[in-house]
């Protein structure tokens, strides 16, 4: 029976357990049993049980008292040594200069030999390749489909349906957030106002900066990069401009010539960038509201199009879910 630990319980690792709750039945039909939590730690605190901990149970004591355990802790490395454990859920917040602490338990994860699902950009955005090295090492997984398009399953994608395929480029819009504020500035609201709505609906956060400078999406470029180009870069390599610039009078201008401004990232052997591009009202990557959408050109099966919810409590955890099941599977990281 494999034994998670779940690091940065959170809306997302709420979510997870809610998942691992509601497909339990599927688990044990499809495996004979149903992988057990026995760990789960916040920023302060832990729970811990050997024969597991009731998944449901974590997530309301978090929300009733913002506590996932009684016990505290100082250092997330000790937690780790201190548990008997097979695969590590990492989605602690991104820290994007450091890779933070998630950063610290993924190589502590992988060194010992343990597998790794994680949606946390900042390892991967920072150490891609040596967390690569890491797992091919000790002879276990990372996965991180919910790392860049939440729910939209763009790495998985590319790793299995499309492991034959050459994959020439890919562009889309990777942040929800910047998405809707671009959008209401088409319908002629201010940047302030839009991202104040965007605050107010819980899609921004109360500093907006990674998002709107375009950092959050600068480092879903360089995953991709890694994961799908077999480049060897980092956050830093990739230009960035983000949509603080834009003005109305830019909006009103792309709207004249039937067009909307979009933050794109592109990807491919040669490109790493994210900026403001003029698109097509009736393009693929003209769409509005909060949805992530990627375009990937491949050299057989030509222009594919997916798009998805790029955040949320479910959908990311659903990403998450499909993770554990390519374990459970057997089935390695396999980059096309």
């Amino acid at each position: 029976m494999k034994r998670i630990l779940i690091s940065g319980f959170g809306t997302v690792g709420q979510g997870f357990c809610e998942v691992l709750s509601l497909r339990k039945d599927w688990l044990m039909e499809r495996y004979g049993e149903v992988p057990v939590v026995v760990a789960a730690m916040d920023s302060k605190t832990v729970a811990k049980c050997p024969e597991g901990l009731d998944p449901l149970a974590l997530v309301e004591r978090k929300q009733t008292s913002r506590k996932v355990g009684e016990e505290t802790y100082s250092d997330s490395l000790e937690v780790l040594g201190s548990v008997d454990f097979d695969i590590l859920v990492e989605v602690s917040p991104t820290d994007i200069k450091t890779g933070g602490v998630g950063l610290k338990n993924i190589e502590y994860a992988l060194s010992h030999g343990k597998d790794v699902i994680t949606v946390n950009k900042g390892p991967l955005a920072l150490e891609f390749n040596k967390l690569m090295t890491l797992a091919k090492d000790n002879g276990c997984r990372i996965r991180f489909e919910g790392s860049v398009g939440g729910a939209m399953p763009i790495i998985n994608l590319c790793h299995e349906n499309l492991a034959a395929e050459k994959i020439r480029s890919v562009r889309g819009i990777f942040n929800g957030t910047c998405n809707f504020i671009l959008s209401k500035m088409d319908n002629g609201q201010p940047f302030e106002q839009a991202l104040k709505e965007a605050q107010q609906l819980g899609y921004a956060e109360t500093d907006p900066t990674n998002d709107v400078e375009g950092y959050d999406t600068a480092a879903k470029v360089a995953i991709l990069a890694n994961a799908v180009f077999h480049r060897d870069v980092k956050f830093s390599d990739v230009k960035i401009t983000g949509i603080t610039g834009i003005t109305p009078e830019a909006i009103a201008q792309a709207a004249s010539r039937n067009m909307v401004i979009r933050l794109i990232g592109e990807i491919s052997e040669t490109k790493l960038e994210v900026s403001p591009r003029l698109i097509p009202r009736d393009h693929p990557l003209g769409i509005s509201g909060t949805l992530n959408i990627a375009l990937i050109e491949a050299d057989l099966a030509g222009p594919i199009t997916i798009k998805g919810r790029g955040a949320g409590r479910i959908e990311t955890a659903s990403a998450i879910f499909s993770d554990l099941v390519a374990i459970l599977d057997g089935r390695a990281e396999k980059l096309c």
